[in-house]
């Protein structure tokens, strides 16, 4: 059921989304035709998928502990890191827009709420390379994973925080003075969603931009994704399907746009 029910979500966004001639904001207009779209190629790709090939062969089973919504591909806590790979590692079509809105925006503080194996991570940091990423994973075993990646790639720029997301965010956003970007992953319920949103809000700024991932995957996310654009702090934003962009720009009139991708 919740397959059909995302197919039946994917064929109403198709219906909706609009191509580059429907954009008439210059700032949208200009993101989704250098960055969104954005067709070259960058040798950070091949850095982190080498990586990625690497994890899709590693056989190592590691013990899960999983404090969000889980996993609708795999559901046991003995899992192996092939496996997690496959299933929980976000694809490279949107790892790499990640890479494109960071090398773009060059913030200089960035989070991600939820590490897994560490391939998003590995491609904030592929981008921007002077700044200083905070990556949250609430399981020992597959952080650890994660910083073997790190180290191997030799990203000095990035600190792995373990634990529960509840209890390690906001001491963690207490100690940042400003938060330029985000990347929100770490739980895929309405409460702790729209939680760990104003808790970054705090810390927000202008040119500040979030994105969550999987803003349809669940009924619980499609109300809190809708509840985020409606925020009276948000600006604009920007329906990609598997992950939506919150823009908090005052210069820009408020406008919402769903976008082919």
């Amino acid at each position: 059921m919740p397959d059909l029910r995302l197919a039946a979500d994917y064929l109403l966004y198709r219906v909706r989304a609009l191509k580059l001639h429907g954009v008439h904001s210059p700032f949208v207009f200009d993101l989704y035709h250098n960055v969104l779209h954005h067709t070259g190629h960058f040798q950070a790709y091949d850095n982190v998928e080498a990586l990625r090939q690497e994890l899709l062969h590693d056989d190592r089973q590691l013990q899960v502990t999983d404090f969000g919504a889980g996993s609708r591909s795999i559901n046991r806590n003995t899992r192996k890191v092939k496996d997690i790979a496959r299933t929980s590692a976000k694809p490279a079509k949107y790892a790499q827009l990640l890479f494109r809105l960071v090398n773009r925006f060059q913030p200089e503080t960035i989070l991600e709420l939820g590490t897994s194996l560490g391939m998003t991570t590995s491609y904030l940091a592929e981008a921007r390379k002077e700044a200083q990423i905070y990556t949250f994973e609430g399981c020992p075993s597959i952080g650890q994973v994660a910083k073997e990646g790190f180290k191997k790639n030799g990203y000095s720029n990035i600190q792995l925080i373990e634990g529960n997301l509840d209890e390690t965010l906001v001491p963690q956003l207490e100690q940042l003075e400003k938060l330029d970007f985000a990347f929100l992953d770490g739980n895929h319920r309405y409460e702790p969603t729209l939680r760990y949103f104003e808790s970054c809000l705090a810390k927000s700024h202008e040119n500040t931009v979030l994105v969550l991932d999987d803003i349809y995957w669940s009924a619980e996310m499609k109300r809190a994704w809708q509840e985020i654009k409606h925020h009276p702090q948000v600006r604009q934003t920007i329906d990609l399907f598997f992950i939506g962009l919150v823009f908090f720009r005052p210069q820009q009139p408020e406008e919402h746009f769903t976008l082919n991708f």
